[in-house]
């Protein structure tokens, strides 16, 4: 048996003790196999390491290679006869093969690159040289990408199909302020708002440019002291943007983006609405940016998996009205997107079922399947 960080999971691996939460509940219990999602479970409960059984202890062997996950091969399914669903699966190019390679998406990742780079040279600039933070120079190339996306939906179009991005600081929090920017507009918050929940995601993990480079790439076991470092990042960047006298929800989002509402976040397990609202709904997007991007121990997880964890460990976590309008809102984002079912089928999200987003109808040809009557099956990936 040995404790590891979460950074180091992979699927395959086997608990060797019961991963418990803030409130000491089993999560998962001692014995369980690890997959993708489980690992993001893991993650979405602020578990910063869980101990695993050692190699040759009886459990799977862990691999030597901590990239990420392999795809899963698709089952093998018998050819259709005729008339069948499956004869009718969509035809290539996929809509995310037509997205990524139109003009708009290749001017769009441009545009982002771009801005990701001016972004990361004034975030050190502030913190190396104490330079001042001019907020509306800030807001420009975000509020541009905001605009040349044109709406919420095509902005999660241009996201999702960037998710090769394993950037823990930098491109994440761009990612973060433009998903702050699209769900404040879902729950109708003015243009001045909007913005400013834009600036509150740019800058919620400013802190961790206060941590050392090496703990925060650290590809290997990090120690308890490490451990401390990073937690600390919360209050790092509080500081930071306290002494540059910033917008006081901007502050608190810096500090509170780790507190959850039923209080069992860092760093000052804060509760309900004393945490700011603009920090709660940045603790949504934060969660939902990462766990749909790539990271070292997996690829990034399909937003309906994402939906599903959701719906099974967060909503006592997070404000109910953020969670509930930011999943319902993504969901329908993705309703006429091409999916591959678990079965290996090829269909088309077609409708959401409102007691379980992320159990939507799935057209197959002239089947349609309601995945809240079929709990064996999942969507596997969107295309």
């Amino acid at each position: 048996m040995r404790k590891i960080s979460i950074f180091e999971l992979t699927p395959g691996m086997v608990l060797a003790e019961d991963v418990m939460n803030f409130e000491h509940q089993t999560i998962l219990a001692k014995g369980t196999e690890l997959t993708d999602v489980l690992i993001s479970r893991i993650e979405l409960n602020g578990i910063l390491s869980v101990f695993v059984e050692e190699p040759g202890s009886g459990s799977a062997e862990i691999p030597e290679d901590y990239g990420p996950a392999p795809q899963q091969p698709r089952r093998d399914v018998p050819p259709p006869p005729p008339g069948s669903s499956a004869e009718f699966a969509p035809s290539n190019p996929s809509y995310s093969e037509r997205i990524r390679n139109s003009r708009e998406f290749k001017e769009y990742k441009r545009d982002f690159d771009l801005a990701t780079d001016e972004f990361k040279f004034k975030l050190n600039d502030m913190v190396e040289n104490n330079s001042a933070i001019d907020t509306g120079e800030l807001l420009q190339e975000p509020l541009k990408l905001i605009e040349k996306s044109g709406s919420g939906s095509n902005t999660f179009d241009m996201i999702h199909n960037m998710r090769d991005y394993d950037d823990l600081t930098y491109a994440h929090s761009m990612n973060v302020a433009l998903l702050n920017y699209v769900a404040a507009s879902w729950l109708g918050w003015s243009r001045e708002d909007r913005e400013l929940a834009m600036l509150c995601g740019m800058l919620h993990d400013i802190g961790k440019l206060k941590i050392s480079h090496s703990i925060l790439t650290k590809p290997g076991k990090l120690d308890a002291i490490e451990y401390k470092h990073i937690q600390k990042h919360p209050i790092h960047g509080y500081k930071i943007l306290n002494e540059k006298g910033v917008n006081e929800h901007i502050q608190n989002t810096a500090l509170m983006h780790h507190e959850r509402y039923d209080g069992s976040g860092y760093p000052l397990q804060l509760s309900g609405e004393s945490i700011d609202r603009f920090a709660r709904l940045t603790a949504v997007t934060d969660v939902y940016e990462a766990m749909t991007a790539a990271r070292c121990y997996r690829g990034p997880l399909c937003p309906f998996r994402v939906i599903e964890i959701f719906e099974d460990e967060g909503f006592e976590k997070y404000d109910a009205e953020f969670i509930l309008t930011f999943l319902s809102n993504v969901g329908a984002t993705y309703v006429r997107n091409a999916c591959l079912l678990s079965d290996g089928r090829e269909g088309e999200i077609i409708m959401l079922n409102k007691e379980r987003l992320s159990r939507p109808v799935v057209q197959c040809g002239y089947d349609y399947v309601d995945l809240m009557k079929h709990p064996e099956l999942t969507i596997q990936s969107l295309l």
